[in-house]
């Protein structure tokens, strides 16, 4: 079974909790500290009396400078035997520098290894294969080769007729000019003679003919329009709408 991933607030819960407790922990080590120094002051340094007379404390003076004589003494022990310690590590740390220097590790060097002699490390001296991975990768290659060559020789010949083209195209242009058309005002008459023939005569009089309409355009419009406040007057009221009903029945 795999096992399950821990939430970020779990991890969260543990990590105070871990920090809670070593913060106990601490804080208690602390205390102990404080409580050993106590008593090894309390032991070793007893509460001062002086004395009220000269010669006690020319007596207790003695007695101080003795025991200041005794912990130096001490102290001169420890700080030789400290430094001897010293001494024996440093002179273990150069005696592994020359083991390191004595033993180094060899730098491997980069063998090339052709395939048959990669299978018979692996397999054994007994087993005897032969692979010519070489041969085929040249022949891989010549094909790719063959193959982009050919490609290229027909991208070639197409960009080559395009541009036998192309300049086939220019050459047509420059013979073949395209002329450039004029505007010409050509009243109906000529349009239609144009259009039906020289045989066709028929002619069109299309101004007289707009006057025309014009003209009974505006007559038409006079007579419907007529006296606007009589019309008015005739569609007021019930006979008026009783008029309007039966004009459109």
């Amino acid at each position: 079974m795999s096992e399950k991933k821990m939430t970020s607030s779990r991890r969260h819960h543990l990590k105070s909790l871990v920090l809670s407790i070593s913060k106990g922990i601490l804080e208690k080590e602390s205390i102990q500290v404080k409580v050993d120094k106590e008593n090894y002051m309390s032991e070793n340094c007893p509460p001062l009396s002086l004395p009220g007379s000269t010669q006690e404390l020319q007596e207790l003076c003695k007695k101080l400078h003795q025991q200041i004589d005794k912990v130096d003494e001490e102290r001169y022990d420890l700080e030789a035997k400290v430094g001897k310690a010293n001494k024996e590590i440093e002179d273990l740390k150069i005696k592994v520098v020359d083991l390191q220097g004595k033993f180094k590790k060899p730098a491997l060097k980069k063998v090339r290894l052709s395939a048959d002699q990669m299978l018979q490390a692996l397999l054994g001296s007994k087993h005897k294969v032969s692979l010519d991975l070489r041969s085929n990768l040249k022949q891989v290659k010549k094909e790719v080769k063959e193959e982009r060559y050919d490609l290229e020789a027909k991208v070639a010949k197409s960009n080559k007729e395009i541009e036998d083209l192309k300049i086939k195209v220019v050459d047509l242009q420059g013979k073949f000019k395209k002329p450039a058309l004029k505007k010409v005002r050509m009243s109906a008459d000529a349009m239609l003679q144009a259009l039906l023939g020289s045989k066709h005569k028929v002619s069109m009089d299309l101004r007289a003919n707009l006057k025309q309409v014009k003209k009974e355009v505006k007559e038409e419009s006079a007579e419907q329009v007529g006296d606007w406040r009589k019309n008015i007057e005739d569609k007021a009221g019930m006979d008026g709408r009783k008029k309007m009903f039966e004009s459109e029945a």
